[in-house]
């Protein structure tokens, strides 16, 4: 298709073993979770008892020594050596493959994006966020092999879409991390700041911006704005409500290792390409809406379904209510 470039076979090779590389990463980790902290044997009391020790240094007593415990402390050590040296295995094959994405050009998001991303599943929040408008568009390139082209792309701000339904579990989350939202920005770039006139928004010095947005109340009826922060710290991000937020969020979810400039990787957590192309029909339709956005909104609309249509067929009638992924290659 004349409107897209794609990109060249051996980029395309590369994307597909990056994107196998990384989830093979993403699993591991996973598992690294379930054994962080660690077993040792304490002498206590003329006897030998064994303890845990938890990732925020909680102590608890498994008794004395038995053979159960013996077991159970063998086993532990030895598949929690297992699984570290393989994260670490990994992390370097994962270093050497994003020299190789650099090289061979084969990402485009920015490289901020990618290092939040990261950040934020690094520190167990990702799942509470969508990328939700211009850069979801990174998402469906990149599982098509394609560039859209640059004039579709241009932005610099990212929107977030805030699940507030699971907004409890997200603030213990960040309490038990001691941590507001704009903090855990500060840790990709610490010159984040909130807008001074807009509360919902993280700036930093390079003028990039973070949008947090929210749907509206249940009630339709309801207008009033219903004020909600982040945490409880007081200079965090207040996610603003967006009128397309509640659709956003209940329509399936589309999951893509998307790769940065610099070659580096993460999972953006996005929504359906064609439930994006209709939700973006539909704000070209808003009266209210900026009459430059609403042109916006329909040619990205009109490229996301050519999108589909020429390179990601199987995408074209989506199981309702279940998740979408695929591999980069689209047709393949």
């Amino acid at each position: 298709m004349d409107s897209f470039f794609e990109l060249n076979e051996q980029q395309k090779r590369q994307l597909i073993d990056a994107e196998m590389l990384f989830s093979a990463l993403e699993q591991a980790e996973a598992q690294a979770i379930r054994h962080r902290g660690s077993l040792f044997w304490r002498e206590q009391d003329g006897g030998r008892y064994l303890i845990s020790l938890s990732p925020h240094s909680r102590q608890r007593s498994h008794g004395p020594a038995s053979p159960e415990n013996e077991l159970k402390y063998r086993q532990f050590t030895e598949k929690k050596a297992e699984v570290e040296a393989r994260v670490k295995a990994l992390r370097e094959k994962v270093d050497e493959c994003r020299r190789m994405n650099k090289a061979l050009r084969v990402g485009r998001t920015p490289d901020i994006l990618i290092d939040i991303l990261n950040t934020m599943m690094r520190y167990g929040v990702a799942e509470h966020f969508l990328v939700v408008g211009t850069h979801a568009l990174f998402a469906y390139e990149t599982a098509a092999g394609v560039r859209f082209p640059s004039d579709v792309m241009a932005t610099q701000d990212a929107d977030l879409l805030f699940d507030t339904a699971r907004r409890a579990a997200f603030m213990e989350v960040m309490k038990d991390r001691k941590m507001s939202f704009l903090g855990l920005l500060k840790k990709v770039d610490k010159t984040f700041e909130r807008g001074e006139l807009d509360n919902s928004t993280a700036r930093n010095a390079s003028g990039y911006e973070i949008d947090l947005i929210r749907r509206f109340p249940p009630d339709a009826e309801d207008e009033s704005e219903h004020p909600l922060r982040l945490t409880a710290e007081e200079e965090d991000l207040w996610p603003v409500r967006a009128s397309m937020g509640q659709k956003l969020l209940s329509v399936p979810r589309f999951d893509q290792v998307v790769v940065g400039v610099n070659g580096a990787m993460a999972r953006m957590r996005t929504v359906h390409p064609l439930d994006f192309a209709r939700i973006k029909r539909e704000l070209s339709r808003n009266k209210d809406r900026d009459p430059l956005k609403k042109s916006k909104d329909l040619t990205q609309a009109e490229m996301v379904e050519a999108l589909v249509g020429g390179y990601l067929p199987q995408l074209a009638k989506p199981a309702k209510g279940t998740a979408a992924g695929i591999k980069p290659g689209g047709t393949a």
